[in-house]
């Protein structure tokens, strides 16, 4: 199975990204990690704020690989696709997909379900894929990184 396939089954739409895009979604996954380490907040809203910069992150890789998720199942697909944007490693998709289940409950069904150790794990995480994304870019797309 790859993207194309994806595509063919209705999951994944193409999308034609530019420089400005992915600046703006690295931008906005840069100040979730960053508002993630804010003092005071609950441990479900540091969780939430570094989930939704990790979201941002494949979202990017995504969307430069020619493509947008479509609405059902959204953040399920943008999550696996990193194994065929940026070959991210099943480790990695498997624990951001644990923390994608957390972060529903905590939202929709049982606030404080989420421990400081589960927040700080899920921030852990989405620095990781922040480093891996931006070395991806510069290994595979440095076009759309210059100015």
């Amino acid at each position: 199975m790859n993207l194309r396939d994806w595509q063919a089954n209705r999951w994944i739409t193409e999308h034609r990204t530019n420089r400005l895009e992915l600046k703006d979604l690295l931008a906005v996954a840069d100040r979730d990690l960053a508002d993630s380490g804010v003092a005071g907040l609950s441990a479900d809203a540091r969780l939430g704020l570094a989930y939704s910069g990790a979201l941002q992150l494949a979202t990017a890789a995504l969307a430069v690989c020619g493509y947008r998720a479509a609405r059902e199942r959204h953040h399920h697909t943008v999550i696996q696709s990193l194994a065929y944007t940026i070959a991210g490693d099943s480790a990695l998709i498997a624990e951001f997909d644990g923390f994608r289940k957390k972060r529903n409950m905590s939202g929709y069904e049982r606030p404080g379900c989420v421990s400081d150790h589960d927040a700080a794990r899920m921030k852990a995480l989405a620095l990781r894929l922040r480093g891996d994304v931006g070395t991806w870019l510069r290994e595979h797309h440095p076009e759309l990184l210059a100015d």
